[in-house]
């Protein structure tokens, strides 16, 4: 067991849509990512996605709205709604999730991250 220091982790790496695992619980992984801009559309077909907001502001837009997540707070997209986050500056997120989840969910393209790196 060793504690978790999340500034100490969000300073080990600067690129954005790249989470990186910091812990794994009951086969859940807690995942740290930087973002900036706008993530695509997707969804996943059989995992709920936690999104925690460490720093900054984020949007996720929904296809009949958007939510706006303050630092602090939180949502949790259920599987198979179709989500896009946006941040206009950079975000920091804690993210939970299945370990098999894949960042893009049902989509594959250059921002899909297969195995995150663990930090």
């Amino acid at each position: 067991m060793e504690k978790v220091n999340l500034s100490e982790k969000f300073s080990l790496f600067s690129e954005h849509w790249q989470p990186k695992i910091v812990a794994e619980l009951n086969g859940q992984a807690v995942k740290l990512a930087k973002v900036k801009g706008e993530f695509v559309w997707h969804h996943h077909d059989a995992e709920d996605e936690l999104f925690f907001v460490v720093k900054g502001t984020l949007t996720i837009k929904f296809r009949d709205k958007d939510i706006v997540l303050n630092e602090g707070e939180m949502i949790v997209v259920p599987k198979g709604v179709e989500h896009k986050p946006v941040a206009e500056n950079e975000v920091w997120l804690m993210l939970f999730e299945p370990i098999q989840t894949l960042n893009t969910g049902n989509v594959e393209n250059e921002r899909t991250v297969e195995s995150p790196e663990r930090i």
